[in-house]
């Protein structure tokens, strides 16, 4: 997998994670995620633009992947397995489709 696919699901993620507003603590785990994701930027050579990546991604990548994306990056960081089960819960609407 290349940097900017790894860098792009990261940032799904994030953007999955914003999507679940009844998780209280959010916040958080929204910070925790960024610095994942800046530290990412910071251990290796990232040769693209990260504020269009983040753009496109955020404009352009479909709520089910973010959500997908999510459960990934908070198996990277250990994430609340309670918001693990949400984001699983709000993905079951797109299998019924």
């Amino acid at each position: 997998m290349e940097l900017r696919d790894q860098f792009r699901y990261l940032v799904g993620g994030y953007y999955g994670v914003e999507l679940v507003d009844e998780y209280s603590l959010k916040e958080y785990i929204l910070k925790d995620i960024r610095n994942y994701i800046e530290d990412f930027v910071h251990e290796n050579n990232i040769d693209f633009d990260i504020q269009q990546e983040e753009k496109d991604v955020k404009e352009q990548v479909s709520e089910k992947t973010k959500l997908q994306d999510a459960l990934l990056v908070l198996n990277k960081i250990n994430g609340p397995m309670d918001l693990v089960f949400l984001i699983k819960k709000k993905l079951k609407k797109y299998e019924r489709h």
